[in-house]
């Protein structure tokens, strides 16, 4: 008989080496001795190469190699860095223009790698650097989010990427027209920069006619999989590793060109190479997230039922295309398009956008918290257009629990979901009955109060095969293989208490393995709140096979029949002996009697259906019109994430998602100027939230499990972004509403918003 996670908040095991220092990073644990790679990037955002000098770097001692796009190409290695790709509404594929890992005949923008030089020290490259002579002819960059302007890439006239559709616009339009009231709102969503605390690091070595490549990142089969096919290796002469990560958000889960140029300098030069970002650089050359424009409209009947909804999007992607870029607003926008509303008729049409800028892909939610945020804005919008309550009309709105399981008009289906019940809770953790109270408060003092809601609704994605092997040591620990990989979310924690919980191992003798292909056989890393849910399955699917394998074994030493031996959780039981031995007792049973095959078990399972967490977020901002200072004064959240295996990293999960949002509305806003320059290319200029940007938030659950896995559970990973910058927006929203404004977008720095109030009287009260 199976038993599930005790949902206790046991302390994490990995926090005592992070928070002493002996956390092993990539600059940790790089050979001594190993070379360091420099990358000389563009200084302009779009020009024509007319001639690129090494041979001064080259010369200067201390350097090994100068690698520019020739080197690669006199070795026969490819160029390109491919994408995936969606469908036009003609049927035609998406642009895909070669995405060089080092700039042929252009540069598309400021910081675009030019060379790289491999040197004996950090210090030898970049003054090497200094001695590239790079002459250029500069072009017009296209900044815009419209198509035209000077064309980047032949395969998109225009520097249109793609023109994507889902739904029918003409149905949707007559529904629009024979509405009684029509809805329309055109809403930014600002771009950002993931800035995790460590930066994109690497090392490379070949060991014994094999590539060795060491990164932060989110998974390693990818990367090794683009490794052989870049050196037209069989797999099995590929290693990749991963250890102690700062943090990824996404943005690690991409191959970028110095992974495959330190890995080129190593096999050529038969010395480790080591390239480490600066946060400059990072800025400068990591996928950006969000930079998109979407005009929204709904349209409501003489009831205020939605009939119809319709959003148009033009979505940037930088200068080329990233790996899952043209997908971001167009197929995972898509998954929740309709969010939590029962929507009958819709259409999503996209329209992607080449500039000359960083390239865009997936941040903290990926096209989810995107969605979300043009719904919940528009829906907040409408509901005071139409002068009823913004909870009111998400009520009348809601897909009802008889309705489950329900196909939207995306054609995804939810498999549960009570919206009405998350939300009376909310409005009682909230206080709302206590808002007009505070808010009378704020305007005695001279200041603006807002209370923003926003419900939200997310769809787990990412690969839903995952695999788990046990392994039990001479020493008696036991070894659980896992095919997902921790940026910080507390892996090592979790997996060992879920494991613990099934098998009876005790804790602390459970080591997690991770982030190593030759030790794993395959996985499918971290990404789209997945990996709790489908790892935990699959090491549920792990301790079957264990014991489903033990059992006959067990028989035999307790002289039974294999049909009378249980396995309670903790112990073998059998009726007619007193004996009961534990998992441990049973694995150094089967090393006693030489059967190491019962050493080792795996499984892998793959998920039919995704999760759908789903939630509300209230936000209250005080805003001082005479400084323009937001200050996000309460914070409360109510989510449904199904059973918790473990709800403190639940907690932390939300915390760090909606600090991520908080600081996307009040902040972060990356800037460029019209030459396509980065202004924002420092922490003096890039506003992260501190922590007094951020109040203490007020967290509950609401559970609904879901039947989409066997642990009930739906990933919480990114939900904290997805539902905060809705319910921050609309904050400011109600804030202003009674000054007059109606137009507001993200960030609401204090500038941005004492202009937005400055030529506006506050209304009496």
């Amino acid at each position: 008989m199976q038993k599930f996670g005790e949902s206790q908040s046991i302390k994490r095991t990995e926090d005592t080496r992070f928070l002493v220092g002996q956390g092993k990073y990539v600059d940790d644990i790089a050979p001594q001795g190993a070379l360091h790679g420099f990358v000389f990037r563009s200084p302009v955002a779009h020009a024509t190469i007319v001639s690129l000098d090494v041979e001064a770097a080259r010369a200067l001692p201390g350097v090994q190699m100068v690698i520019t796009v020739e080197t690669l190409e006199q070795a026969g290695l490819p160029l390109d860095i491919e994408a995936s790709l969606v469908t036009n509404l003609d049927g035609t594929k998406g642009a895909s223009p070669v995405r060089p890992h080092l700039a042929k005949g252009r540069v598309r923008f400021v910081g675009e790698a030019v060379a790289m030089i491999i040197a004996d020290t950090l210090n030898i490259a970049k003054e090497a650097a200094e001695l590239i002579e790079f002459e250029y002819d500069e072009l017009e960059p296209s900044m815009g989010l419209h198509p035209g302007g000077e064309t980047l890439h032949t395969e998109a006239p225009g520097n249109l990427a793609f023109d994507w559709g889902l739904g029918d616009d003409a149905a949707t339009e007559a529904a629009l027209a024979g509405s009684v009231r029509r809805i329309k709102l055109e809403i930014a969503d600002n771009r950002v920069i993931a800035n995790s605390m460590e930066p994109r690091a690497a090392y490379a070595e070949w060991v014994e006619g094999r590539a060795h490549l060491c990164f932060g990142g989110q998974g390693v089969w990818g990367m090794k999989d683009r490794l052989a096919d870049f050196f037209s290796l069989p797999k099995d002469a590929i290693r990749v590793t991963i250890p102690d990560v700062g943090g990824g958000f996404g943005m690690k889960g991409f191959p970028y060109p110095e992974y495959f140029l330190i890995t080129f300098a190593a096999r050529e030069l038969g010395r480790p190479v080591r390239w480490f970002s600066e946060r400059t650089e990072a800025m400068l050359s990591d996928n950006a997230g969000r930079d998109l424009v979407s005009v929204a409209e709904l349209g409501f009947d003489e009831n205020n039922k939605i009939t119809a909804y319709r959003v148009e999007t033009r979505c940037n992607l930088g200068a080329y295309n990233s790996d899952f870029a043209q997908e971001i607003q167009t197929s995972l926008f898509s998954k929740v398009f309709p969010g939590t509303y029962d929507i009958k008729t819709g259409y999503l049409g996209v329209k992607g956008i080449y500039t000359n800028t960083t390239q865009v892909d997936a941040y903290r939610g990926a096209g989810r918290p995107e969605a979300i945020y043009v719904l919940e804005r528009i829906m907040d919008y409408a509901a005071r257009e139409l002068g009823v309550s913004p909870w009111e009309l998400r009520r009348r709105n809601f897909i009802p629990v008889e309705a489950f399981p329900y196909t939207s008009i995306s054609d995804v289906t939810y498999d549960c979901g009570d919206f009405r019940r998350v939300l009376d809770r909310i409005a009682e953790t909230a206080d709302v009955a206590g808002f007009a109270a505070r808010r009378a408060a704020s305007a005695a003092q001279g200041k603006l109060r807002g209370m923003g809601l926003c419900y939200y609704i997310e769809s787990i994605l990412g690969n839903p095969s995952e695999v788990a092997a046990m392994e039990f040591n001479d020493d008696g620990t036991v070894s659980l293989f896992v095919g997902t990989q921790s940026n910080g979310q507390g892996h090592e924690t979790v997996y060992a208490q879920f494991l613990s919980d099934q098998s009876g191992v005790p804790f602390e003798q459970i080591v997690i393995v991770q982030g190593d292909s030759d030790r794993i056989a395959s996985g499918g890393g971290t990404g789209g709140s997945r990996s709790v849910t489908v790892q935990n399955t699959a090491t549920l699917a792990t301790v079957d096979v264990m014991v489903a394998s033990f059992i006959p074994f067990v028989a035999g030493q307790l002289e039974v029949d294999a049909g009378d031996v249980e396995f309670d959780g903790t112990r073998f039981r059998a009726d007619g002996s007193n004996r009961t031995p534990d998992v441990l007792e049973v694995a150094g049973m089967a090393r006693a009697a030489g059967r190491t095959d019962l050493l080792e078990h795996t499984a892998t399972i793959t998920l039919e259906q995704r999760s759908f967490p789903n939630g509300a977020h209230v936000a209250e901002v005080e805003i001082d019109p005479d400084t323009g200072v937001v200050e996000v004064a309460r914070y409360t959240v109510a989510d449904d994430f199904g059973n918790l295996v473990h709800p403190m990293l639940v907690e932390g999960q939300i915390h760090g998602g909606v600090a991520q949002g908080i600081g996307q509305a009040l902040s972060e806003h990356v800037v460029y100027d019209e030459s396509g320059q980065l202004l924002t290319a420092t922490f003096m200029d890039y506003a992260m939230p501190r922590a007094d940007n951020v109040p203490m938030i007020d967290f509950s659950t609401v559970p609904l499990p879901t039947k989409t896995n066997p642990l009930g559970m739906k990933g919480c990973g990114e939900a904290g972004t997805v539902g905060a910058l809705a319910a921050v927006t609309n904050a400011v929203l109600d804030a202003v509403w009674d000054t007059g404004v109606r137009q507001v977008d993200m960030p609401f720095t204090p500038n941005r918003m004492w202009e937005m109030l400055s030529d506006r009287p506050i209304a009496a009260e």
